[in-house]
Order: C-alpha cells, then structure tokens, then sequence
C-alpha cells in the first residue's frame, strides 16, 4: 500500500507528537511522517533511537504535566503508546497492564483538548470488542458489549473519552483505530512475554528442535504488518474517522499452521503440532471493509514478505527488548 501524495504533502512542515513512537507501530508512522517533511516528536520510555529525523524525549505518559508540555503547539498527535505482553502475562499482571495504559491515554487525549490540537488519532485494540469470530465496527457511540480481556476495558475508555468529548463539546477531529494483531520489525521479542509471531521467531533463531506449536494449528488469526497498520493509522489521522472507531487487520486470516509453514519456506527448521495443548480462539479475524471505504486503507504486505523483513530485523536488533520499557518485570 501506498499513501497518495497529496495526503503525504497535508503533512509537510507540520509538528506531529508520536507517543509510542519507539514501537512496533510508532517507529513505522514515524518514518512515514519524517518521509513527508514533517516536525516529529517521539515521547516513550524506551532508551532506543528509531529515526534521527525525530526528537526523542525520554517522558512518562502518565505525568500529566509532561502530557500538556509535549502536546503544546502541536498540529497532530499520534497516540499510540501503549503496553505489548502475551495473553498470559496479561492476565496475570493486571495492573501492571491496566493502570498505566489508562493514566496514557486520559492524559493524553485530555492534553491533546487543552491545548486544542488539530488533529488526533488513537490507537486502541482487537481487545476493545468483545468475543467473537468476525470482528465488524458497530454503530457510533455502541458501547454496549464488554471488551474479550480485562485489558480491553483500558482501550475502551479512551474511545468512551472520546465519544463524550464529541457529545459534549462537538469533537470530530479525534479519529479511532482498532488494529489486529500486529507483527513486525520493533516487535517485543522478550521471550518472557512476546505475542506468537516474535514468540516463534525468537524459539526458531535460538534452535528450539523440535519447534512445539501448540494446538493442532488449525485456529485462524488476523495478522496485520507493522507498515500496513502504521499507513491505516496515518490516513485515520488525515481523513478523520468521525469520532468511531474503524478496523485496521491485515484483510484476511490465516491458520497458525500456514504461518509456521511460510516461516519454515525460508528458514527451514523441525516443528510439530501439540494437539494436546490448548489452541485457543478457532477464529479471530477483521472485517476491514468500513476502513478501506472510510480511509482508504488497502493492506498489501503479504505474510511472506512481512515475516522476512520482521526475521531481517530480528538477527540485527536481538537484544533490543532489553533497551525498552518492561511493565511486567518488577512493576512498582
């Protein structure tokens, strides 16, 4: 996919906080946004350096004094700061989880008002919907449905933010995206907590033999590449959502067993299924027709091209998890 030129140029000589902009996620609309011309402002905690064109400032999301600082005379505020953690550790360290992405994005969101910023898009989740298969937008302001994991609720109260900003003062300029599952170069490769991409990139480069996939690798999810969300996000930005929420996924789903299978196509390593342990969800995918209406957003990466590049950064850049803000060890 390629953004048009003329929604680049919209960016040209503008200032643009991204917060998380050290992510998976981030890194990606950081380039994206330097490539334009763009004044980008990185805010994470990460003590890594993702693009020189970009002012890093090393700051905490959850001091609101700072939020108000880094989002003073900005045209565009990309909220994607976040926490990224396995399902597992998710549920175990709920709090650890819960509290600080929720401390991120009122301050954030709240700054972003105050200092009337002119345009603001939020990254929430797949986790903000509730259980299902096929995951379709609802109407705006349909809130009714609890989210499918306690973290869920954190991202869902932004967009709940959001919605009230929009009743009570007749707010359209803060766009929400709701991404699949993510995979790319910057991805958590802790292998203490990494999602299943990074997991099984992590277990194939150390020579895990065989490598044991559980489930019998029939479940199917929706894998979306780091570019293709970052693009969806910037064109969220740009054309504006209306205050809703729209899809970004990778535009179709694919069994655990393909995805170990493309790995496999070029890396070449043993591996067998467990039937024995759990697989989870059978189906997870996203319906991303209302995004490529709304914003125009066309994913094209394909797994192949996205898990080589994703592998190519790995053997570069193993270590650098270590350099990156680790909710989940030793939270105070």
């Amino acid at each position: 996919m390629a953004i048009q030129d003329k929604v680049l140029r919209s960016f040209s000589g503008k200032n643009a906080l991204v917060t998380g902009g050290t992510g998976l996620i981030g890194r990606q609309v950081v380039s994206l946004l330097a490539d334009a011309g763009a004044r980008v402002k990185i805010v994470s905690l990460d003590h890594v350096t993702v693009d020189s064109r970009a002012d890093h400032v090393i700051g905490d999301l959850t001091n609101f004094d700072l939020c108000k600082e880094v989002t003073k005379g900005m045209d565009f505020v990309f909220h994607l700061a976040g926490i990224k953690g396995s399902a597992q550790v998710s549920q175990t360290h709920l709090a650890a989880h819960f509290v600080p992405t929720l401390m991120f994005n009122v301050n954030v969101l709240e700054a972003s008002r105050l200092n009337k910023v002119e345009k603001v898009v939020y990254t929430s989740s797949i986790g903000a919907y509730a259980n299902g298969e096929v995951f379709k937008e609802g109407e705006p302001g349909d809130f009714h449905d609890a989210p499918m994991d306690f973290a869920g609720w954190a991202k869902r109260m932004a967009e709940l933010q959001i919605h009230a900003y929009k009743v009570q003062y007749g707010m359209k300029n803060m766009a929400i995206v709701r991404p699949s599952n993510v995979y790319g170069p910057g991805d958590n490769f802790d292998p203490e907590n990494a999602m299943v991409v990074p997991s099984l990139i992590h277990r194939i480069y150390h020579r895990e033999d065989p490598l044991v996939v559980w489930g019998d690798g029939s479940a199917i999810r929706d894998i979306a590449y780091s570019r293709d969300v970052a693009e969806g996000v910037v064109l969220a930005l740009h054309h504006g959502t209306g205050g809703r929420y729209v899809n970004l996924g990778g535009g179709k789903g694919y069994t655990i067993r393909e995805l170990v299978e493309t790995l496999h196509s070029f890396l070449g390593f043993n591996y067998r299924f467990d039937a024995s342990k759990p697989s989870g969800f059978p189906r997870r995918v996203m319906d991303v027709s209302l995004a490529k209406e709304l914003i125009g957003y066309n994913p094209t990466t394909s797994l192949l091209d996205g898990l080589k590049e994703t592998w190519n950064w790995y053997i570069n850049n193993r270590d650098e998890f270590l350099k990156k803000k680790n909710y989940f060890k030793n939270p105070s």
